[in-house]
């Protein structure tokens, strides 16, 4: 039976009793603010990070895992006689992939697939979570890269964000839209299409929006034996309310606080639902 080793990065937002339980390795992204590095998941918490950007601090920037980095990280694994599956964030959302691909290449082995998930988080938790429960159950490398990659494309995603201010800020909303959005209380509603974020709807306010998320749930056919995540950044009215609706629904969910990296572009008060159709 091939030994298996499954390796992602920190934007997955793996609860580390997940990563425990199946063994994942974890990548960390990068976060700069002004002249100093925090990895993402180790050296900084999403608190402490907003808190410094309320109080006037310089704004955090994010980038990739490097290649060094996955080379070190395969190179380990393939000597002790694994055979790699490495599942990372969109290329079009990070270069993460990219450096993944190079230190690939430097190695020049047949025994590491790259996957690119065209998501980010609970898209890379779902697919992670089910690999690790057909690796015990003994499934061959073939068929967990075939189940990884399928996975990745029947999650659902809808999210919305409390604030347009960091997405602004990073680049990822033109400043006229987000000072329109801020002005009239908008809030967006983001999922995912071909890797790329996408907004497919609007709310005016906040209870519009959870309204949406709710919606959203309702309607959800959610893969028998499968956990919904919802997933936060800092925790919220809109959150508690979500989970509260899941609980009364009888759904199982996993409740997910994403890393730094995310929270960077996401600001405060995101609140999301992921599921596996």
């Amino acid at each position: 039976m091939n030994k298996i080793k499954l390796i992602t990065d920190s934007t997955s937002d793996l609860t580390p009793d997940l990563v425990s339980k199946y063994d994942i390795e974890v990548l960390p992204l990068n976060v700069h603010i002004g002249d100093k590095t925090y990895k993402d998941g180790q050296d900084i918490t999403l608190s402490q990070m907003y808190a410094g950007v309320k109080a006037g601090g310089p704004f955090p920037t994010t980038s990739q895992v490097n290649p060094q980095e996955f080379h070190d990280a395969y190179k380990k694994y393939l000597d002790e006689g694994y055979k790699i599956i490495s599942v990372h964030i969109s290329s079009l959302l990070s270069g993460t992939i990219q450096s993944a691909e190079i230190a690939k290449d430097m190695l020049e082995s047949e025994d590491i697939t790259v996957i690119d998930s065209q998501g980010v988080s609970a898209v890379l938790l779902l697919s992670l979570v089910e690999a690790g429960e057909m690796i015990k159950a003994g499934k061959s490398y073939e068929e967990v890269v075939a189940g990884i990659r399928e996975n990745c494309s029947r999650t659902k995603v809808l999210v919305t964000f409390d604030t347009m201010e960091y997405l602004v800020k990073g680049g990822r909303v033109p400043k006229s839209v987000g000072a329109i959005g801020g002005f009239l209380g908008i809030k967006p509603l983001i999922s995912l299409k071909e890797g790329k974020l996408e907004m497919v709807d609007k709310a005016r306010g906040t209870k519009k929006a959870l309204k949406s998320l709710l919606s959203f749930v309702d309607e959800a056919q959610v893969r028998p034996g499968t956990k919904v995540v919802v997933i936060n950044s800092l925790d919220s009215e809109s959150n508690r309310a979500l989970c509260a609706h899941l609980e009364e629904k009888g759904q199982s969910y996993l409740e997910i606080q994403v890393g730094c990296v995310i929270g960077v572009h996401a600001g405060p008060k995101l609140t999301g639902v992921f599921y596996l159709s």
